[in-house]
């Protein structure tokens, strides 16, 4: 459905998530962040569901469907950048930190966004809608 990739892991988008999701767990480590469990277990959340978004529409074999959990994953985009404002304006995090994984999550979602565009000028509508030969 998505250009050759037959396998989540095949796929540009899937891969920066997961990258974006252990630079989370990464800062999250921080002596600070420990100390907050509910924050630590919302931000490590909304950096999973990026990847696990994209990996379940993937997985559902239609065009359609892949989008809309794709949506859901460009809106944790937006989760997990506004949690990092916070982690930084109460100092769990440097600048440098922030600026390094707001740009991550960033590229994630314009990726993302791209990906949307072209499903939905695609006239391949995935493989659930196409009639396999008896």
């Amino acid at each position: 459905m998505v250009g050759f990739a037959t396998k989540i892991e095949d796929l540009r988008i899937w891969q920066n998530a997961r990258t974006i999701s252990k630079a989370i767990y990464k800062l999250t480590y921080h002596d600070n962040f420990e100390k907050d469990y509910r924050f630590v277990q919302q931000i490590r959340a909304a950096a999973g569901s990026i990847m696990d978004n994209i990996a379940e529409g993937f997985g559902r074999s239609g065009s359609k469907e892949f989008i809309q959990f794709l949506y859901i994953a460009r809106g944790s985009c937006q989760e997990v950048i506004s949690q990092l404002y916070r982690a930084w304006d109460i100092q769990y995090i440097s600048e440098e930190e922030f600026t390094e994984t707001k740009k991550q999550v960033e590229t994630t979602s314009v990726m993302i966004y791209n990906l949307i565009d072209n499903l939905k000028q695609s006239e391949n509508k995935g493989p659930k809608y196409n009639p396999t030969p008896h």
